[in-house]
């Protein structure tokens, strides 16, 4: 993650399409963002299109417009996404969901960089970075042949990852500060960062749903949101298997962690996910408790 940080604004100066890649919930959409911000085209549009949300028969209309009377229903003419992002940046969400038929109508828009709305004369020349997200792999998907591969090397060319959360922990603080300033903006309200005991909770809790599920805390968090700091009692019904799913340090906590290694055979990718923590923190407990493969304490200095 630190090497992402130090890569993206060198990413967001490029105009080279980007494909980024990721679980269900982890940013890839506010990433997105964050490039064209930095970018050179930051004062021009940013578009979105969730690719898994529109049909084949409305994909063409979505990204190139139509004119009015170009068929039933169209009264109006109306610009496509494509033309609306001129000057700036296409978002395509979850692009892995594209058919072969769209997909093909896509890698034409960027080998002309030109569209012609549906019922129009003439095409029309756009200027756009693409931005392309998934949560598949896209190199599965292009190995079955579901995928186009001419449309994947056209995108995979700035490649970005981002892990889940439990792989970075020391991003949660940051996604809570983010969301809470957030909805202090947004409530008139002065609730302030979580109480030490709660953060302990938070950063040994693995998020399965990433940055949209600590969005979603907060948010519950301010249903009823406490006068100022965040305290285990302010903790919502929603999220109430929290304190469950943190050993309070202690002996018993030890013995949890030397049989959860010895249960996957030291396997720490396995015994972390078997304690519900992030690999940081099973790291970091096998140094506190001094545990050893043997079992018995390092006394190493």
């Amino acid at each position: 993650m630190v090497h992402l940080r130090a890569l993206t604004p060198k990413i967001a100066r490029s105009d080279a399409p980007v494909l980024i890649s990721g679980s269900t919930g982890t940013g890839k959409e506010q990433f997105a963002r964050i490039l064209h911000q930095l970018s050179p085209r930051a004062n021009h549009p940013f578009v979105a299109i969730n690719c898994a949300a529109i049909p084949d028969s409305l994909f063409e209309s979505e990204l190139f417009g139509f004119e009015r009377g170009s068929f039933t229903g169209a009264h109006h003419a109306q610009r496509g996404k494509a033309a609306l992002a001129d000057g700036g940046v296409l978002f395509l969400d979850e692009v892995g969901e594209l058919s072969p038929l769209c997909q093909s109508k896509l890698l034409r828009v960027l080998e002309e960089h030109e569209v012609q709305p549906i019922g129009a004369s003439h095409p029309i020349k756009v200027d756009f970075r693409l931005i392309a997200a998934t949560n598949r792999s896209v190199e599965a998907q292009v190995e079955r042949g579901e995928f186009r591969s001419d449309l994947y090397y056209r995108l995979n060319v700035a490649r970005i990852a981002i892990p889940d959360l439990c792989e970075r922990p020391q991003d949660i603080s940051v996604y809570l500060d983010h969301f809470i300033q957030a909805f202090n903006r947004r409530q008139g309200t002065n609730v302030t960062a979580p109480s030490a005991e709660l953060m302990e909770v938070l950063l040994n809790y693995r998020w399965p749903g990433n940055v949209r599920e600590v969005r979603n805390f907060v948010e519950a968090v301010f249903i009823d949101p406490p006068p100022g700091t965040i305290g285990l009692r302010d903790i919502p019904a929603a999220f109430a298997k929290l304190p469950a799913s943190y050993a309070r340090p202690g002996e018993d906590e030890r013995t949890r962690l030397i049989a959860a290694l010895h249960k996957t055979d030291w396997n720490k990718a396995e015994a972390a996910k078997a304690l519900q923590w992030s690999r940081m923190t099973l790291y970091r407990k096998i140094t506190k408790y001094q545990v050893t493969r043997s079992g018995h304490p390092d006394m190493t200095p």
